[in-house]
């Protein structure tokens, strides 16, 4: 089922079948859900996101954000799609009923996140940010400040930011230069500039909170001396009602490749020194603080890789099944072929195999580490909680970089697809193919994900987390192995994972032996083949879970011979979704996993030319 955006039977068989989220239902959590339930919830995303948000996906585009006389404004066509966005409590569907959320499992909110960034990804990001400010509030503010701000977040009547990086300080926060001076009423006076911030200006909503970092004066350089405060544009008086401008304006937005309807603003706090700013948690614990909203934006932001390809995929495809261009490779040398539609071409399918098969993958990953989530809030242990939080942690900066990388040459194959004519704007896919570059680079560069992975989250919990995955790919594999139309695949999926496990030992005997800067030079090689480890786990877990479903489908109709079973996944839609996502884990496993041993081994080999190699041979 395809929507032009989203493949609906692929959620649903990665959340029910892959998955089995109605494990979920067994839990105080969330017992009072039912699949129907949850299925009814996606079904009106998915409404909003078709007949809503998409139709101004273009136009958002063409239109993009305009400041006039420091006033920022939005594609006209958002407006009325955001007031429908939060009236729906699109906002914040997966928090507690407490703070005006359903209480809906992540995993299932990640589904929805999926439609909505499909749809319209420049649009997306006003309420994701508005979510992640409100969160911070509701983790660390004072029942004043959520009464006082939260409430009106997470209801959308504002919007909120994260407002970190600065001229001289991008990927170094540590860096930053902005500053607070307490007040004698305990408050504070905010001065800096903070740059690329993602709706940081617009007249979607009457107030923007900025969560800033600052240092307050006195306290000591680098990151442990970071504060963070709520930083309203209009001043919020006690009472909930919007008081003077606070000090903070606009200094231009950016002009961009893509996402040109979401408008990325340099913000100048304190130019009159009247811009006032309230402590939010503990001095100087920011960076503990605003690493919740870093974490969250780095999962949505590795959906925004899964979500631009899916609907790149879904485009190319219904392209290739219509589109008419010369005749058959087998009907080459008759006179009298007719033109076939551009499917039918080998390299062509194969584009598209191997779209879809990152794709499935990219998705079945999103996914897992929502469920992760879930598993972590509902355990019954301390063990079983630690369990399911590491894995978390592991995957975020795979998620982040993977599956972006991996989307923006989705989008490009899907372009590939089309020809001439996907570099035109006629068709979405070069829209697609500029909105998702900017995944690889905000929310914390892809290299900045890799040296988390390889400095920090590998050796997390003296490495269980790595052995809790290895396990469950050693599950996987000796399930498939069962399987004779599978363990082909498991036998390359094992060599895999052993090359990777191996490699993994070798980065830390080099970081043993005093040689950190070979793991550092290749740690974003090492994230591309962990990440490849890992869908193609899942992407095999899933082929077995399809594999059983299949069978059983031709049980039941009676197809006991290649011709019938080949015939019935032309005439079934079921029986073809199925061999289609067993064809994408053996498609993944040939031509990537048969790769990772022979990568692993060129890293073993130790060279460091990028760093011997002069600053003057790049360029004389």
């Amino acid at each position: 089922m395809s929507n032009g955006l989203v493949n609906t039977r692929d959620q649903q068989f990665v959340l029910f079948e892959q998955l089995g989220i109605e494990k979920l239902f067994e839990y105080d959590a969330y017992k009072d859900f039912s699949r129907d339930d949850l299925q009814m919830i996606l079904n009106e995303a998915e409404k909003l996101a078709v007949n809503v948000l998409a139709p101004c996906n273009k136009e958002g585009d063409e239109e993009g954000c305009h400041i006039k006389d420091g006033v920022v404004t939005v594609p006209k066509c958002f407006r009325d799609p955001f007031k429908k966005y939060a009236e729906g409590g699109w906002i914040n569907p997966m928090d507690s009923p407490e703070v005006g959320g359903q209480g809906i499992p992540a995993s299932v909110g990640f589904a929805a996140l999926e439609y909505f960034g499909a749809a319209n990804y420049a649009f997306s990001m006003y309420p994701g940010l508005t979510h992640g400010a409100a969160m911070l509030i509701n983790e660390s503010g004072t029942p004043q400040q959520k009464k006082k701000y939260m409430e009106k977040l997470f209801a959308g009547e504002w919007t909120g930011t994260m407002c970190l990086t600065e001229p001289g300080a991008g990927s170094d926060v540590g860096a930053l230069k902005t500053t607070a001076k307490r007040l004698p009423d305990g408050k504070y006076l905010i001065t800096g500039t903070k740059c690329f911030i993602s709706a940081g200006d617009h007249d979607l909503t009457p107030n923007i909170i900025h969560p800033v970092l600052a240092r307050i004066e006195g306290d000591p350089p680098g990151t442990r001396g970071i504060s963070i405060f709520i930083v309203p544009k209009i001043r919020v008086n006690d009472d909930g009602s919007l008081g003077e401008p606070n000090d903070v304006k606009t200094g231009g937005i950016e002009h961009k490749m893509g996402i040109k309807g979401s408008a990325t603003a340099t913000l100048n706090f304190g130019e009159d020194g009247q811009c006032i700013g309230e402590l939010l948690g503990n001095e100087r614990e920011g960076i503990k603080i605003m690493f919740m909203m870093m974490n969250e934006a780095r999962l949505g932001t590795g959906m925004q890789g899964l979500v631009l390809s899916s609907a790149a995929l879904e485009h190319a495809v219904a392209y290739a099944k219509e589109r008419v261009q010369g005749t058959a490779i087998w009907e080459m040398k008759n006179p009298e072929a007719k033109p076939v539609t551009i499917i039918n071409h080998p390299d062509v399918r194969r584009k598209l195999l191997w779209i879809k098969s990152h794709v499935e993958g990219s998705r079945s990953l999103c996914y897992f580490t929502a469920f992760c989530i879930d598993m972590a809030k509902v355990a019954k242990t301390e063990e079983e909680k630690v369990k399911w939080e590491g894995l978390l942690d592991l995957m975020t900066p795979v998620l982040k970089a993977w599956t972006t990388d991996k989307g923006l040459l989705s989008c490009s194959m899907a372009m590939d697809v089309y020809g001439g004519y996907g570099y035109c704007s006629e068709y979405p896919v070069e829209q697609y193919l500029r909105d998702e570059k900017i995944a690889q680079i905000y929310e914390g560069t892809n290299g900045i994900q890799a040296l988390d992975l390889v400095g920090r989250k590998l050796g997390q919990r003296k490495g269980a987390n790595v052995m809790n995955m290895a396990a469950l790919i050693q599950k996987t594999i000796a399930g498939a192995k069962k399987n004779e139309d599978l363990a082909p695949s498991a036998a390359i999926l094992e060599e895999a994972s052993n090359a990777c496990l191996e490699l993994t030992m070798f980065f830390a005997q080099a970081g043993k032996s005093g040689d950190f800067l070979l793991p550092i030079l290749n740690a974003c090689k090492f994230l591309e083949l962990f990440g490849d480890v890992i869908v193609g786990h899942l992407l095999l877990e899933a082929a077995d879970v399809a594999s059983a479903k299949l069978s059983a489908i031709y049980e039941a109709q009676g197809a006991d011979s290649a011709g019938k079973k080949k015939g019935l996944q032309r005439s079934d839609k079921e029986a073809a979704f199925y061999s289609g996502r067993i064809a994408s884990a053996k498609f993944f496993a040939n031509d990537i996993l048969t790769t990772v041993k022979a990568r692993s081994e060129a890293v073993k080999m130790g060279d460091k030319t990028p760093l011997e190699i002069t600053d003057e041979a790049f360029a004389w």
